[in-house]
C-alpha cells in the first residue's frame, strides 16, 4: 500500500513539473562559435531527456560488450561445475550398487570438470578402492590429507588402507595423528583404544577412555562399565606379577561394574585370601543374580579355604537357591550342584539335579553324566554312550563376541576391536535347527545306556573248522565331530576297552576254502593299533573294520566349526582387526 501511494505521489510531481514547464513563456537561445540555437523551454527539456536516454543506452551497450568475455567464462565454469556435480552424484550411486566401471567413468569426469571439489577426490578414492587399486586409493587419500578441508577424511581413508594391508604400526600412527587434530573423532579414539588394549597398554587405554569421556563421546554409565572392564583386564594380567596393583585395580573395577563376572571372581579370590569370606560371598552373589556363570559358582564354592567337598556342596546349593527363575542361565546353578556333588561322591544328588535336562542334554550335562557313570560304577560302556551324546549335543553358553567364541573372557573383541563385546551366551552354531541328520544314532545310544556292560564270551569247541573270532563291526553314522576337547579326550579314554568277542558259528567242512592253512596265520583279534593296517590278502571274508558308533575318534581335518577357537598358529595371516591383534600378540 505504501509503495502505491509513493508511486502516485511521484506521478503527481512529474505531472506538475511538466505543466509548469509548458506554462513558461519565452525562448531559450544557445550561442557558441558563431552558432545560434533558439527553441522553447518545453522542447529543450524534451530534447535533453532524449539525449540522456541515448547516453544511458550507449553506456549499457558498451558495458555489456566489455563484460561479455567474463560472463562467458563464468557460464562455462558453472556448466563444468554442474557436470562435475552430476558426475559426482551418479558416481557415488554407482559405487553404492557396485558398478566399478561406471564409477570409474564418473570419477574421471568429476576429476576433469571439478578437480578441486572434495567430493570428486572422495569419488576417485572410492572408485579405486572398488576396483582394488589400493596404490591409487592411497595416493588420493594422501592428497586429501594435505588439504585443510579434507584432512580428517584423508586420514580416515589412509587408516582403512593400512588396516587392509595389516600395517598395524602405520594404522596406529594415523589414528594418533587424527586424535591430535580432532579429539572427538569417534573412529580414531576407538582405533587407538583397541590398539592399546591389544598391546596390553591398559594405562594408555584408560587415558583414551578418560579423553573420550571429556569429549562427550561416552555417557556416565558406559564410561563406568568400560573403565571397569579395562581395570579388570589389567588386574588379570598383573595377578601373578604385581598382586598389590592387581588387587587395587580389581577392587576399583568391582565398584564400577559389580556384575562383571571376571571382576567378581578375581575380587572374591583376593578377599578370600585376606580371610574376608563374607565380603567375598557378597561380591559373587551380586554378580550371580545378574549373570549366573560357572566361574562364579566355583569361586563361591572355594571361597573358604580348606573346606571339605561336602561343605562346598552345601555352599553351592545355597548359591543356586538364589538364582532368579527368569534368568536364561538358571541351569548353571543345577550344573554347579551336580559338579560339587560328584566331587563329594553324592552321586544320587547329582543324578537328581541333572534328571530334568537328560531328555535334551547339552554337552556339559552329557559329560557330567559320563563322569558319574565312570566314577560311581566304573561302567565304561554307559560312560562312552554319554560321551557320544556330548559329541552331538547342543553347545553350552560360552564367551562370544561378533561370532567369535573364546574359552576365556577378553576385554576386546578380536574381530572388531569393540570394548566389552564378550557376552556369556549360546553360540549361533547351537541354535535350534533341523537335527534329523544327528538323531539317526539315538536308538544305538539308548541301547548302550540300557544294556549292561559287555562281557567276554568264550567259544565252545566245535567238531568242524571254524572261522577265527573277530570284533563284530557296527556301521557308524556320518556325523561331524564338533565336541569340545574334553569330550574327545573322554571318548578316547572310554574306547580303551577290551574287544568284544562274538561266539564263532560252525562252518560246513565242505564249504571251507582251500587256503585254510593260510587263514590260520591271521591274528584272532584285531586291536585299535591294527585298524590302520590292511588285512592280509587271503583273509578276504573279513569285513573291513570301521569306526564304531560309540567311538567319536579324532577327525584328520580338525574341527570345522567356524565358531570354534583355532588352536595353534594359523596357516596364513588373517586380515582386518584379527590380523592386528595377532601382530600385537593379543
Amino acid at each position: 500500500m505504501l509503495r502505491i501511494v509513493l508511486f502516485l505521489v511521484l506521478i503527481a510531481l512529474a505531472a506538475a513539473g511538466a505543466a509548469w514547464v509548458a506554462d513558461q513563456p519565452g525562448d531559450l537561445v544557445l550561442t557558441a562559435s558563431g552558432f545560434r540555437i533558439s527553441t522553447t523551454l518545453p522542447r529543450f527539456v524534451f530534447l535533453l531527456g532524449l539525449f540522456a536516454v541515448a547516453v544511458v543506452l550507449v553506456w549499457s551497450i558498451l558495458t555489456m560488450i566489455w563484460r561479455t568475455p567474463g560472463r562467458l567464462r563464468r557460464r562455462r565454469h558453472e556448466k563444468r561445475q554442474a557436470r562435475g556435480r552430476h558426475a559426482i552424484t551418479h558416481g557415488l550411486l554407482a559405487i553404492g550398487h557396485g558398478d566399478s566401471a561406471l564409477a570409474r567413468r564418473h570419477a574421471d569426469a568429476a576429476r576433469r570438470d571439478a578437480p578441486n571439489d572434495p567430493l570428486a577426490l572422495l569419488l576417485h578414492a572410492q572408485s579405486a578402492q572398488l576396483e582394488g587399486n589400493r596404490d591409487e586409493a592411497q595416493r588420493v587419500f594422501r592428497v586429501m590429507a594435505e588439504r585443510e578441508d579434507t584432512r580428517l577424511l584423508g586420514l580416515r581413508g589412509l587408516f582403512i588402507e593400512a588396516q587392509r594391508a595389516d600395517d598395524a604400526v602405520g594404522a596406529l600412527m594415523i589414528a594418533e595423528e587424527a586424535i591430535k587434530l580432532s579429539p572427538s573423532s569417534t573412529w580414531a579414539s576407538h582405533a587407538v583404544l583397541g590398539f592399546r588394549c591389544a598391546r596390553g597398554d591398559w594405562s594408555g587405554a584408560l587415558a583414551i577412555l578418560d579423553s573420550n569421556r571429556s569429549a562427550g563421546l561416552l555417557d556416565k554409565q558406559a564410561y563406568r562399565r568400560q573403565r571397569g572392564v579395562l581395570l579388570t583386564a589389567r588386574a588379570l594380567e598383573l595377578e601373578t606379577m604385581d598382586r598389590d596393583v592387581a588387587r587395587e585395580s580389581v577392587m576399583e573395577a568391582i565398584k564400577l561394574a559389580p556384575t562383571l563376572v571376571p571382576a567378581a571372581v578375581l575380587a572374591a579370590k583376593f578377599e578370600s585370601e585376606a580371610h574376608q569370606v563374607r565380603r567375598a560371598m557378597k561380591l559373587v552373589e551380586a554378580a550371580w543374580l545378574a549373570n549366573p556363570h560357572p566361574d562364579l559358582a566355583d569361586a563361591y564354592a572355594h571361597v573358604k579355604l580348606g573346606d571339605t567337598a561336602w561343605h562346598r556342596l552345601q555352599r553351592v546349593e545355597t548359591l543356586a537357591a538364589k538364582t532368579p527363575a527368569d534368568k536364561p542361565g538358571h541351569i548353571e546353578g543345577q550344573l554347579a550342584i551336580a559338579r560339587a556333588a560328584i566331587e563329594a561322591s553324592e552321586f544320587a544328588r547329582a543324578r537328581e539335579v541333572l534328571a530334568p535336562y537328560l531328555k535334551d542334554p547339552t554337552q556339559r550335562v552329557a559329560l557330567l553324566m559320563a563322569e558319574i557313570e565312570r566314577t560311581e560304577h566304573g561302567d565304561g560302556g554307559r560312560a562312552r554312550a554319554w560321551t557320544l551324546r556330548a559329541v552331538r549335543a547342543r553347545l553350552d553358553p560360552a564367551w562370544t563376541a561378533d561370532g567369535y567364541v573364546s574359552d576365556r573372557w577378553r576385554p576386546v573383541s578380536p574381530v572388531t576391536g569393540r570394548l566389552d563385546a564378550f557376552l556369556w551366551q549360546t553360540p549361533v552354531a547351537s541354535l535350534p535347527s533341523d537335527r534329523g541328520a544327528t538323531i539317526e544314532s539315538s536308538a544305538f545310544e539308548e541301547a548302550m545306556l540300557a544294556a549292561p556292560p559287555p562281557k567276554r564270551v568264550t567259544a565252545a569247541p566245535s567238531d568242524g573248522p571254524v572261522e577265527p573270532p573277530m570284533t563284530a563291526p557296527v556301521p557308524a553314522p556320518a556325523a561331524q565331530d564338533n565336541s569340545p576337547p574334553q569330550a574327545q579326550e573322554l571318548a578316547r579314554e572310554s574306547a580303551k576297552e577290551e574287544p568284544v568277542v562274538t561266539p564263532p558259528e560252525p562252518v560246513n567242512p565242505a564249504s571251507a576254502p582251500a587256503e585254510s592253512s593260510q587263514q590260520a596265520e591271521t591274528p584272532v583279534f584285531r586291536t585299535r593299533a591294527d585298524l590302520g593296517k590292511p588285512a592280509s590278502a587271503p583273509f578276504q571274508a573279513v569285513i573291513p573294520i570301521v569306526r564304531a558308533p560309540d567311538d567319536p575318534g579324532i577327525d584328520d581335518d580338525g574341527p570345522s566349526d567356524e565358531f570354534t577357537e583355532q588352536i595353534g598358529t594359523p596357516k596364513a595371516q588373517a586380515g582386518g582387526w584379527r590380523g592386528f591383534w595377532s601382530r600385537w600378540g593379543a
